[in-house]
């Protein structure tokens, strides 16, 4: 079985045809998907989506994007959140300067309070990060010192010292469609030297649909293409990367039943 550890099932993208969406990803031999939360005022879209499906759960968190909003968001109110039974991670949170570097006070603070969110929880805390990896990786050093929480770095399209840092910290490192580009070999690069049993696999869907589907909306399904990718980046067999990111996934998503 496979996962998709991060998509967005909640967005407009999807909803004429939810349903089949699922049914395809199933079909495809992924036991579990995870819908990311990017709005706490809108958790509750995303929530009715996991309640919707079995195999579906889902975060409770605020995208970088939308931190300068979302700052009166409390770390309790993250954390009475989360105590849903659907709810098996915080954020996304991070870092994103590719687009609101003049909000990067805000989405620092966002990140902060997320991270106090995992600590208190030990839920995992979904990491986006963008153009920011120098002020990532002392956040996410200081906040270590401050005590251990758990992690995801997702879509990774970051430089190689972030992704070591992450691991050196606990983290995991989690690869998208990006890692299928043709454009993308410093990260098939990265990717390589990550430890096994330190990687994710995801789709970001609707975005950075993998190749062959290259423009097109991305949907959970396709992600068996990223594994594919990242089987012939490792020099392993597809059925290990099947097997060694699943187990990575139940590891780290430890709220989620694993069926097998």
């Amino acid at each position: 079985m496979l996962v998709d550890s991060h998509c967005h099932l909640d967005f407009p993208d999807f909803a004429e045809e939810l349903d089949d969406v699922v049914a395809r990803a199933e079909q495809a031999g992924l036991g579990r998907m995870v819908t990311i939360c990017t709005r706490v005022r809108k958790f509750t879209d995303v929530l009715a989506v996991a309640e919707r499906f079995e195999n579906i759960f889902c975060s409770v968190g605020t995208h970088p994007h939308n931190a300068h909003e979302e700052l009166d968001v409390t770390i309790e109110e993250l954390i009475e959140l989360s105590k849903h039974n659907k709810v098996v991670a915080i954020g996304e949170a991070g870092l994103d300067y590719f687009y609101q570097k003049d909000h990067a006070a805000a989405q620092a603070q966002g990140l902060r309070n997320h991270i106090a969110a995992a600590r208190a929880t030990g839920l995992p805390l979904v990491i986006h990060s963008r153009d920011a990896d120098e002020d990532m990786i002392s956040i996410l050093e200081e906040e270590t010192e401050q005590g251990a929480f758990p992690f995801v770095l997702h879509c990774f399209s970051s430089g190689r010292a972030l992704a070591e840092v992450g691991v050196k910290l606990g983290g995991y490192v989690s690869l998208s469609g990006i890692l299928t580009f043709k454009n993308s070999q410093e990260i098939r690069d990265i990717a390589a030297d990550v430890p096994m049993d330190r990687l994710l696999v995801e789709t970001d869907a609707p975005y950075l649909a993998p190749t062959p589907y290259r423009g097109k909306r991305n949907e959970p399904s396709y992600v068996i293409e990223t594994a594919k990718v990242l089987a012939d980046t490792k020099n392993v067999s597809i059925e290990d990367v099947w097997s060694s990111t699943t187990n990575n996934f139940f590891r780290l998503f430890n709220k989620v039943p694993d069926p097998r």
